[in-house]
Order: structure tokens, then sequence, then C-alpha cells
């Protein structure tokens, strides 16, 4: 698992493709649960070139909408749940932290908590 902080007005998927990039191909093919923010070609793309099977529902709006895996996506609801148990951390929610590093490190922190729960 990875993440990176992000200015609050920079778009998600110009930062996910980041996160891609810096993860690189996978050696064998895995599915990518993605966020409907991430559901662009230019991502899917990506996502794609580098070994991982995207699984984002399409746009409603799309001319040629793609077909994906409903069962594999309502598992997303687990990485959505998460993030509210870190928003429990009042440091993380508050964001009271003025340097990334530390803020990154009480989010590592409040991670390995949440692994042993």
């Amino acid at each position: 698992m990875t993440f990176a902080l992000s200015p609050g007005q920079a778009g998600d998927a110009p930062c996910g493709r980041e996160l891609l990039r810096a993860w690189g191909a996978t050696g064998r093919r895995c599915a990518l649960i993605m966020d409907r923010a991430y559901e662009g070609d230019e991502t899917r793309q990506l996502a794609l070139d580098l070994g991982f099977l995207p699984v984002v529902p399409p746009n409603p709006r799309r001319l040629r909408p793609w077909k994906y895996d409903q069962v594999l996506y309502a598992k997303r609801n687990e990485v959505e749940r998460l993030f509210r148990r870190l928003k429990g951390f009042r440091r993380i929610f508050s964001r009271f932290d003025k340097l990334d590093v530390m803020f990154t490190a009480f989010i590592h922190f409040a991670l390995v908590i949440e692994a042993l729960r």
C-alpha cells in the first residue's frame, strides 16, 4: 500500500497516475479498484500498461462504456471504511501538523494501529 499527500486544489487523477508510475509494473495481473475520479482514459490506460486490471465504473455519459467487475468494485467500501477510521484520529482530521513529514508519519502510525486491531 502506498499513499501521497497532495494539495487540496489538486485533482485526484493526476496524483493517482503519479502514484501508479511510482509503484511500477506488476509481475502478475491484479485488480486495481479505483474510485470514479480515476475513470479517465489516461488513468485506465496507464493501469493496463502497468499490468493492472482497472476496476472502475464508466461515467454514465460515455459513448462506449466498458464492463467491470461489480462484485469486486463493491469491495471498495473497505477502503472508504479505513478512511473513516483514520479520521477518528483527531490529529488526522484536524491536520494539526504543519509539516508534511510529521503528518505522513502520523498516518503511518495510525495505519499500524489499524493493522494491529
